[in-house]
């Protein structure tokens, strides 16, 4: 046999089964042209069944079936448009006397008629259609449909066997419903392989949506002539009397069956299934019965995609509801990729599976049965390469994957919803391998042989119980399944991309943010500088001594920082007597009288960080031009809760120079007039009496807490030194000074030294004090947290190995810098002489 002859599934699949050139014998064929005039072709029993002459090629149909047949004929050739729905005339009288019933349909520039002898059983298609179709109409499950159908078949038409026949993924078919003659060998749940139904076959299947086959060993009847003019052949895709294959006849007669029936199930335009019937002895259906059945299974298909649309229906709608409620928390999330992670078993309850993970950002996220971190990416990055954006599923990995891409070990089903069109971010949902025992009818591996029928694969013989293991396969996602996916595909792409114009406009709104940020820096240091210059230049006592002068204007430098750090720390809000503390106290001296009166309220964070700033520009002003700028000034800041549970605060100066207004406004009188109406929506003014400045501001009540009901009065007085202690002799001591700034570190070393410490060493990086600590060993250490390039950290784990003590000193308003587990100490730079010293005592006395 030549090497372009190997038989294989595909000679199956090449058979021209639409044009075998021949009948089954239960009717006879008449083929005319598009109009009906002349006979062209007609089988080979047409002139003995129909009565009429034997050469009828060339004949006017008139002519050989009377003209009131002719043209009756004629009408329904007119009729029948779509050759799949044949015009059809019952209980026709021919001039013979015999009554025939007659199906019409025109196809290929050819009017097909097919003639069937009544068979004498007086049943109506509509009538017996509706009583089909009205056992099953209210049927709401599709389990209850196919179990109620094969019952209803089988009692109205009489087949032996009626089964349902299901087509799975790869093409094979799985009985799912069975109704049999009870000494019959039942094939429910037995699979039946692809190359069962050629692919020729199932496409007419599509076609011709009902198949009779009446007897397995009938002869079959050729059409005369087999070829026209032109050498092609009668296309009977769309005849019900289209002969069978004889492949397909030995195929039943091994099964031991003589009459066949089978309905196509059609759900989307893709054949779902088969209504199969088997009859163990030869059998015929009447035309009437033929339609009722045609018409149950249209009504069947129907009913069962609406059926499969209703449980997907169900399902997306439980998860909709789940994945509303999603959305709604989502839109109140700022870091989405966190929400995300933390959701993964609400995922896992929409779509079921083992596993899920989540590949976002280069990180990896998973709970149940998932595949290791390394392994997720490299499937990532391959579905980026093939999905195109899409739900990618498979229930085969080790088959779906392309070479060299290995599925992770016992992970054989996965769903990939991608989280945008064009990233390599992926939600997976895994499923581990189930392996199953298929019950097939016979061995589906069919065998090669030559014979009377051509080479060709021949028809097992045996559909005894043939049990396959089969493994590396999960359970198969059903299109429930992928409509979930899609769902969720759908609302995460959503979030993202919002998330994604939410991050892009508060990126605008943050450059802009960070434009006035560093206006709003450049005024603050230009006060800060201003401040401390005025208070350098500030007048002193007769009798005050250099010294004393200094340490007083290190205080005074050392409350405003503190100030300073109170803004900047109020992430959380604060209480407003301690802000105004903060903000006031550089600036209290012994001639100088400030007074704060009011109940405990609390700011929350956005009124509190207004008010600093408000605040701070109020006292910052009263020190340059107003009250608190001269000895004998007064300052009194008065507030309560109004009546509609706003806060009013009444900032009033007295005993300085005169006041004017301004002639132009800076940048200090806009944020003073404009921020409380701004920001918080609520009210401020400023009066520029002779006698000194008066001030108003409003607060709304949505950003105030009452701490408390009583009015307190208290004096803002200086910052008192720390408690005293008995220190030591320091000068023996060894003490280790990590500090990157020269000028600061110079400082330090002169505080020491005034304090006793002669033996001080100097590092301005980590990695010059851990080679100090090479050499020698210190008493105690003082370390910057921030050393510029890097951090202290691992000068301060070597002192904790070696158990040497030691304080952190930070310009930072927090500890978030320093590790939880690293309790020590922590000194607030600018330094503060007496807290350094004291803390340097405290420990070395302890010790």
């Amino acid at each position: 046999m030549p090497e372009s002859q190997t038989v294989d599934l595909s000679n199956c699949d090449r058979e021209p089964i639409h044009v075998p050139g021949s009948i089954q014998p239960h009717g006879c064929l008449i083929a005319c042209d598009p109009s009906g005039t002349s006979v062209l072709r007609h089988s080979a029993n047409a002139p003995a069944m129909l009565e009429i002459p034997e050469d009828l090629n060339g004949q006017r149909l008139d002519e050989v079936l009377g003209g009131e047949v002719a043209h009756t004929l004629r009408n329904a050739i007119a009729t029948s448009s779509d050759p799949a729905r044949p015009a059809l005339r019952h209980n026709v009288l021919l001039p013979c006397g015999q009554r025939f019933d007659v199906s019409i349909h025109v196809f290929d520039g050819n009017a097909i008629l097919e003639f069937e002898p009544v068979m004498g059983d007086t049943d109506q298609p509509l009538e017996v259609a509706r009583m089909l179709i009205s056992r099953v109409r209210n049927i709401g499950t599709v389990d209850q449909l196919v179990e109620r159908s094969t019952r209803l078949i089988h009692a109205l038409l009489g087949y032996d066997r009626v089964m349902i026949y299901r087509f799975e993924k790869d093409g094979a078919g799985k009985v799912i419903s069975e109704h049999k003659r009870r000494d019959l060998e039942s094939f429910k749940g037995q699979y039946f392989p692809a190359s069962d139904i050629p692919k020729q076959a199932r496409i007419l299947y599509l076609k011709n949506t009902i198949r009779v086959i009446s007897n397995a060993d009938n002869t079959r009847v050729n059409i005369l002539p087999e070829l026209d003019e032109a050498g092609h052949p009668l296309d009977l895709s769309f005849a019900h009397l289209r002969s069978v294959s004889p492949v397909h006849c030995e195929y039943l007669r091994n099964m031991g069956v003589s009459a066949s029936m089978s309905i196509s199930i059609i759900v989307d335009g893709e054949l779902w299934g088969l209504i199969a019937c088997h009859h163990y002895s030869p059998k015929s259906l009447s035309m009437p019965q033929r339609i009722a059945a045609e018409t149950f299974g249209e009504f069947f298909s129907l009913h069962l995609s609406a059926l499969r649309q209703k449980e997907v229906g169900e399902k997306s709608r439980e998860v909709r509801v789940a994945l509303d409620r999603f959305l709604q928390v989502a839109s109140h999330q700022a870091d989405i990729r966190a929400l995300f992670r933390a959701s993964l078993d609400e995922f896992r309850a929409m779509l079921p599976s083992d596993g899920v993970g989540l590949w976002l950002g280069g990180v990896w996220t998973a709970i149940g049965a998932t595949p290791r971190q390394d392994e997720a990416a490299v499937l990532a990055e391959m579905l980026a390469e093939i999905s195109a954006g899409k739900v990618w599923q498979s229930h085969k990995l080790s088959a779906d994957l392309p070479d060299p891409v290995r599925p992770p070990e016992g992970i054989c089903g996965v769903v990939a919803v991608p989280l945008s069109q064009r990233s390599r971010d992926y939600l997976f949902f895994f499923r581990r391998e189930v392996v199953q025992t298929l019950n097939w009818a016979g061995n589906p591996d069919k065998s090669y042989s030559v014979g009377p029928l051509g080479d060709r694969l021949t028809p097992r013989k045996s559909f005894a119980l043939w049990k396959e293991t089969v493994r590396d396969q999960a359970q198969p996602w059903s299109e429930a399944d992928m409509e979930v996916a899609d769902a969720i595909r759908s609302v995460l792409v959503e979030i993202v991309l919002h998330h994604n114009e939410l991050i892009a406009d508060e990126r605008g709104k943050a450059d802009v943010r960070q434009r006035m940020l560093n206006e709003e820096l450049n005024h603050r240091v230009k006060n800060i500088l201003s401040v401390i210059k005025s208070l350098i230049g500030s007048p002193t006592e007769t009798q005050q001594d250099l010294e004393s002068y200094v340490e007083s204007l290190k205080g005074r430098v050392q409350a405003l920082s503190l100030a300073h750090d109170q803004i900047v720390r109020s992430g959380d809000g604060g209480m407003l007597r301690e802000l105004l503390q903060a903000e006031l106290r550089p600036y209290q001296t012994g001639d100088r009288d400030i007074l704060l009166q009011g109940p405990p309220v609390w700011l929350d964070a956005r009124s509190f960080s207004v008010m600093a700033l408000v605040l701070h520009e109020m006292a910052t002003n009263a020190a340059k031009y107003g009250g608190l700028s001269v000895s004998g000034g007064n300052l009194s800041v008065r507030w309560c809760r109004g009546e509609t549970d706003d806060c009013e605060i009444w900032w009033s100066e007295s005993g300085g120079p005169a006041v004017t207004a301004p002639v132009r406004k800076g940048f200090g009188s806009v944020l003073i007039g404009r921020s409380v109406s701004y920001e918080l929506g609520g009210r401020s003014q400023i009066d520029y009496h002779e006698g000194g400045l008066q001030g108003y501001f409003c607060i709304p009540p949505r950003h105030i807490q009452a701490g408390g009901d009583d009015d307190e009065i208290q004096s803002v007085e200086a910052e008192a030194d720390d408690e005293t202690f008995a220190r030591p002799d320091f000068s023996e001591v060894e003490l280790l000074l990590v500090e990157d700034q020269m000028l600061i570190a110079a400082d330090v070393e002169t505080i020491l030294a005034d304090h006793g410490f002669d033996r001080v060493t100097t590092a301005p990086s980590a990695a010059e004090a851990l080679r100090h600590l090479e050499r020698y060993t210190p008493h105690i250490a003082i370390l910057d947290v921030n050393l510029g390039n890097g951090t202290s950290m691992p000068v301060a784990q070597e002192l904790l190995r070696r158990e040497i003590p030691f304080v952190f000193a930070t310009g930072y308003s927090d500890r978030s810098i320093i590790p939880e587990n690293l309790d020590v100490p922590v000194l607030r730079k600018p330094y503060e002489t007496s807290a350094l010293i004291h803390a340097l005592g405290k420990i070395l006395a302890s010790r």
